[in-house]
């Protein structure tokens, strides 16, 4: 028997509406099996703004329960709301309300409507933390917000198609939001964000999306810092936006013919600073950028670390490590219109004769055959012939083809990356960050 759908005697209703009633300050009520109210639904419905309401571990499949008040809604041993794929679960319509300790799952799924287990519209100072959801469509869902918190939250989608698989975590419209701690799978994008501003996206863990583990568009003056993105059908998107920190982050294991670490495409005035990119068909692949400033950051064993499109410009490079990468830069035009200075290239065969830690001679990353691949990319087959290294010698001695002033002017003798350049970030998250049970 679904005992969260028991009716309540009116006689309690009305014995509990007057102590309610006759009590000046917050009140704390209690709903789930055995207590005086069953159903949360009523519970919800007899509350007054500000009061608490505590659900007892329980199955409760009341449908999509709406909280129009401001409330603290908190789960006692992680009680289970059931969408039954019919419905949204929980939706929020009041500022200043939290939501904490359940697990939600079964959202339904409609084409036309963005249904969610959790949905906060147009209000503010909502905090949704330490809630565990399964199978739903849109995981959590922001719209028209400010002031929210979303953390340490467990979000497990159940992957289909692309178009029929909502996001994570899902903010659209929204000012001053903070995105923490929380752990991401299996949904079409990890973390979405769209015209959303003065952000914080900090200690996530987003893998194994269909997509992208974050997707974010049009949302400027925004900071991401010591997330983990892997296993992502395409790895990170950050398009269509400016003034985007993004620091400490790390990009590993994105594969795939169209797969990269991240994309950034029409970034302008930001920076990528201390992140690591390891183990991808491409680190970075930028695409219209400007004024984008590149430091401390490792690139280690990918494919390409750096696909740098000929409409960049006024990038700056500088103390970044390169190991192991197939290649280290590609490019598609002959023009160079952004700055590399002082990183480290383990390809670099130069030498330093006054021992001041700098090569006397400039490294220059881009080797033709990269330029061959950009173009004709089935060549990648020949990559590792006795032809393609004679090629490439012979370029490196006298460059004709690949851009003359594509170069490294001081590179590094030694790696430049040291954990004094990346402290001023704060403790490393994912000591706490939530993983998967």
């Amino acid at each position: 028997m679904n005992r969260s759908r028991r009716s309540v005697p009116h006689g309690l209703l009305l014995a509990a509406l007057l102590v309610f009633a006759g009590s000046g300050s917050a009140a704390v009520l209690h709903a789930g099996p055995g207590q005086l109210l069953g159903s949360i639904r009523d519970a919800i419905r007899l509350a007054a703004p500000g009061d608490t309401v505590f659900v007892h571990p329980g199955f409760y499949a009341e449908g999509n329960l709406v909280v129009d008040k401001p409330l603290a809604l908190i789960g006692i041993g992680y009680p289970v709301l059931d969408g039954q794929h019919q419905a949204e679960i929980l939706t929020i319509q009041a500022s200043g309300t939290r939501v904490q300790g359940f697990e939600i799952r079964n959202s339904g799924q409609m084409s036309t409507i963005d249904i969610a287990g959790i949905k906060v519209l147009a209000v503010s100072r909502v905090s949704i933390e330490q809630n565990r959801l399964f199978d739903c469509n849109f995981g959590i869902y922001l719209s028209n917000t400010v002031n929210c918190l979303v953390k340490y939250n467990h979000i497990a989608g159940t992957p289909a198609e692309e178009q029929n698989t909502g996001n994570g975590i899902h903010l659209w419209k929204c000012d001053s939001a903070a995105i923490e701690h929380n752990y991401v799978t299996g949904h079409r994008d990890g973390i979405y964000f769209e015209f959303v501003t003065q952000s914080r996206i900090f200690g996530n863990l987003s893998e194994g999306n269909i997509r992208y583990g974050l997707h974010f568009m049009f949302s400027h003056e925004d900071r991401y810092e010591r997330n983990t993105f892997r296993r992502n059908g395409a790895g990170v998107a950050v398009m269509y936006s400016r003034k985007v920190q993004m620091y400490e982050n790390t990009f590993e294991h994105n594969w795939g013919g169209a797969a990269y670490g991240i994309l950034l495409k029409d970034i302008s005035d930001s920076e990528v600073e201390c992140s690591r990119f390891v183990h991808n068909t491409a680190g970075i692949y930028m695409e219209g950028c400007s004024r984008i400033r590149f430091r401390h950051n490792e690139f280690r064993e990918n494919g390409w670390a750096l696909r740098i499109q000929a409409s960049c410009d006024a990038n700056v490079f500088k103390d970044n490590g390169f190991y192991g990468n197939s290649f280290d830069v590609a490019t598609n035009g002959t023009m160079v219109l952004n700055d590399f200075n002082g990183n480290f290239w383990d390809h670099y065969e130069g030498y330093d004769l006054d021992r001041d830690g700098t090569g006397d001679i400039p490294y220059r990353p881009v080797r033709l055959f990269s330029m061959i691949a950009e173009r004709m990319p089935h060549a990648l087959i020949l990559m590792r012939s006795f032809m393609v290294y004679l090629l490439d010698r012979a370029e490196k001695t006298l460059p004709v083809l690949t851009p003359v002033r594509l170069l490294d002017e001081q590179p590094r003798m030694q790696p430049v990356l040291h954990e004094s350049d990346c402290q001023e970030f704060g403790p490393d998250p994912l000591s706490f960050a939530i993983h998967p049970a």
